[in-house]
């Protein structure tokens, strides 16, 4: 037999059920609100340190030229990551000597 659910106070019982514990903010509830900076100093600094991802030591380079509208098309029909498949083409080619 399954146990009961321990009855938790509820202020809010005019609200759904999924809502009772989560009560909508009031414009009060934003005024009290502070800054996370203020509230998590230190978290806040810890997190500013870590500077978002590591950096990569050899990064993509975006570059931009124009290609034959057969030739789009083939790559694209080819699949999602055809970005990957095009530049290990292209590696190889350098590979092999061909640039």
């Amino acid at each position: 037999m399954a146990k009961a659910k321990p009855s938790i106070p509820n202020d809010n019982a005019d609200q759904p059920l999924d809502d009772q514990e989560n009560p909508e903010l009031t414009d009060e509830d934003f005024a009290r609100g502070r800054p996370f900076k203020e509230v998590f100093p230190e978290q806040y600094a810890a997190l500013m340190r870590q500077g978002g991802r590591p950096r990569l030591a050899s990064p993509k380079v975006q570059i931009g030229f124009r290609l034959s509208q057969d030739v789009v098309d083939r790559i694209r029909a080819s699949g999602d990551g055809y970005n990957a498949r095009v530049e290990k083409v292209l590696r190889e080619a350098i590979d092999a000597g061909r640039f």
